[in-house]
């Protein structure tokens, strides 16, 4: 497959729709577009330079995330993750997918996105960027889920330690791919994703960024800190440097 860009996918329930728009606004430095689909109910948040890859859509009664890749041919490339494993939920102009492992995730057209936007930065003067999507995987899932995502986008598999393996994205792709394996006492028994920001040596203050705008610390890790956004959202601020390629 042939993926020129990406996207991250926030799906908010609608009663908690708007507060969560803002708050992603904020710590990314967005602005939400006009409203559209039918019931008005995706949005774009467009960054102040390069092209946005961040999306917020009102959906469901759980928040949770997803991701589309932009392809050039929509139709041979769903046919094609099929063939992977897939199984197709919804075909339009888009379609929807569901990967072996249960994770909701879209093939959608290329519309000339190419430029990645640069870091930000919050009022305390940290600086962070969202750069990360990581497939929260049962163990007894991995080996499934990493095959399908590395043929499917045709991004080579690294183990970055016991717990992690990253697919290695092309130069200008805004967001990476991590596969990161629950431990045997999460209960959970599909893939589901968070996101990460990088934040390299500055996390404590964009975390208190974060705090000041509505988030609650749920851990704290030597690399990294868990965190929920006021719509529910679970998503991590990392030491990685954020003008890493």
């Amino acid at each position: 497959m042939s993926v020129v860009w990406n996207t991250a996918f926030l799906d908010l329930p609608a009663d908690v729709h708007a507060r969560g728009t803002a708050f992603w606004c904020a710590v990314t430095a967005t602005t939400p577009s006009e409203p559209r689909g039918e019931d008005a109910q995706f949005a774009t948040l467009l960054p102040g330079d390069g092209d946005a890859f961040l999306r917020v859509q009102r959906l469901g009664d759980v928040p949770r995330v997803h991701v589309d890749l932009h392809v050039e041919d929509v139709d041979a490339e769903a046919s094609r993750a099929v063939g992977l494993g897939a199984r197709v939920l919804l075909r339009e102009e888009h379609v929807v997918l569901v990967s072996p492992g249960g994770f909701v995730h879209c093939l959608v057209p290329d519309e000339g996105e190419r430029a990645r936007p640069a870091p930000v930065m919050g009022a305390r003067g940290g600086t962070a960027r969202l750069d990360q999507v990581c497939l929260d995987v049962p163990a007894g899932l991995l080996t499934g889920e990493l095959a399908y995502w590395t043929a499917l986008t045709g991004w080579s598999a690294r183990q970055v330690d016991p717990e992690f393996h990253v697919l290695e994205r092309p130069a200008g792709m805004p967001l990476r791919l991590l596969a990161q394996t629950l431990g045997t006492d999460d209960d959970r028994d599909r893939v589901s994703a968070h996101l990460d920001l990088a934040a390299g040596n500055e996390v404590a203050t964009v975390v208190a960024e974060h705090v000041d705008l509505g988030a609650e610390v749920l851990d704290v890790r030597e690399e990294w800190t868990v965190l929920r956004g006021p719509a529910g959202v679970v998503y991590c601020v990392t030491r990685r440097d954020p003008r890493a390629d």
